[in-house]
């Protein structure tokens, strides 16, 4: 819940950055001046590519949760089985025993978003972020049915 405040927070001094660099590259265009006019387009360019970052973060997000909600009704979600030490952090052992069945489950099920969901999780515990989105995006895929069209048409 901490993460979802601190990333709207975050996302709304964004939003007002953004804003600030949108009046400030308009000024800059209307000056007339060459260089005023370059990087005021270019202000604006970076706004909106930071705006279509935002936003796909934002759904990457919402879908994640919406996805983990679906599986906590259906009783699915896994289950918190690593080991810690003393001060929380996660055994590296423990968190290699499941990833190995993690994927295994998924290897096993490669149509099954549930077990592609859980690889994630898996990949997250073990602090590999890149490969824990990344497979978070495929579990989003396959349970809109678009996995297999990314693939075919890819």
């Amino acid at each position: 819940m901490i993460a979802r405040v601190m990333y709207f927070v975050v996302s709304i001094a964004l939003l007002l950055g953004f804003a600030v660099i949108v009046a400030t590259g308009g000024q800059l265009i209307a000056s007339g001046k060459p260089f005023g006019i370059g990087i005021g387009v270019c202000a604006e360019v970076l706004v909106a590519l930071g705006c279509w970052f935002l936003w796909k973060t934002f759904r990457f997000g919402r879908r994640s949760a919406q996805l983990a909600r679906q599986l906590e009704a259906e009783g699915g979600l896994p289950v918190d089985e690593l080991q810690r030490s003393a001060a929380g952090r996660i055994d590296k052992a423990s968190a290699d025993q499941v990833f190995a069945r993690r994927k295994a489950e998924a290897e096993a099920a490669p149509d099954d978003w549930r077990s592609w969901f859980r690889l994630a999780v898996a990949y997250a515990d073990a602090s590999d972020t890149p490969r824990a989105r990344k497979t978070m995006q495929h579990a989003i895929k396959l349970h809109d049915g678009r996995a297999r069209e990314a693939v075919t048409t890819g």
